[in-house]
């Protein structure tokens, strides 16, 4: 089988290179650029003829789409740009995906909801995403959805890994060169390590299991935790003692956008219907910083 994941420079697609070497399919890595050293296919998912070409020479079966606009304040300013990347592009996609009955495995966020009730959010709540990067995100997946493509839509959220920035890397620059740091605590959700995320698409494209259980699916790793909390076990697990972490509220950082303030993602659904484990946020944490510490 023939794989093509874009956004293959990114946490996502660099955790899903690992996977791959470990793969008898062929998989194929897609970025608008190629740095030094990667094997990565210069691929613009804003133009379709660019997406059908790809998919049509390589004989394409399955599309990971990793690639996103992803930065949250700028999406404010630049929602036009983030629509192309995270609607109009998926959108192309879908539409190559649906013409060649190739299955679409597509990454979306929990900023797609309002985030302001206290319970997990299953997969069939309402969606409400209070600022553009949200917006853009919702109508990637409605853009998915209305293509008639066969499609797996994983929402996660909090991502980090060795790779690129991220919190957890911006945790233990901080709580290494700082006395202090102020962290918000009323922000609660549960933290990703995209290896997990990664290892959750690879099995569903290695095993076939999206045969006949299409949809919508919820991953994070398991557990709750607040933004401070997070930072907390950032610094403890990299060693980085003397910093002292207090809570603040989200209004002492003003912002243009509404960060969803409970935003923990149900996985019953994943787990039931795949049968799979969903690590501790902690016990991935720690596994990711080991691998930080050893590059």
């Amino acid at each position: 089988m023939n794989i093509l994941v874009t956004g293959g420079n990114g946490q996502l697609g660099n955790e899903m290179r690992t996977l791959a070497k470990g793969s008898s399919n062929s998989y194929i890595f897609s970025d608008v650029t190629t740095p030094d050293g990667v094997d990565t296919l210069i691929l613009d998912i804003t133009d379709p003829v660019q997406i059908e070409k790809v998919v049509h020479d390589a004989q394409i079966e399955c599309i990971v789409n990793c690639a996103a606009y992803t930065n949250v304040e700028k999406a404010e300013e630049q929602e036009e740009l983030a629509y192309r990347l995270n609607a109009e592009a998926v959108g192309n996609l879908a539409a190559v995906a649906a013409k060649y009955n190739v299955l679409l495995v597509h990454v979306s966020t929990d900023y797609v909801f309002q985030g302001t009730d206290c319970l997990p959010c299953t997969e069939d709540r309402p969606t409400n995403p209070t600022g553009a990067y949200g917006r853009t995100k919702l109508a990637g997946e409605q853009a998915v959805i209305s293509s008639g493509c066969r499609y797996v839509i994983f929402r996660t959220a909090w991502l980090y890994s060795p790779y690129g920035n991220n919190f957890v890397k911006t945790m233990r620059r901080l709580t290494a060169e700082r006395d202090s740091i102020n962290v918000v605590f009323d922000q609660v959700g549960t933290p990703t390590y995209a290896a997990d995320l990664a290892y959750a698409i690879f099995d569903i494209i290695e095993n076939k299991k999206s045969d006949g259980n299409e949809g919508i699916y919820h991953f994070s790793n398991e557990g709750v935790c607040s933004w401070y909390d997070f930072a907390i076990a950032i610094a403890k697990m990299s060693g980085n003692l003397s910093c002292v972490i207090n809570p603040c509220h989200s209004d002492e950082f003003p912002s243009k956008v509404t960060r969803p303030a409970f935003s923990v993602l149900d996985k019953t659904k994943y787990k039931n219907t795949f049968g799979c484990r969903v690590p501790y946020w902690t016990e991935s944490l720690k596994k990711c910083i080991d691998i930080i510490n050893s590059i």
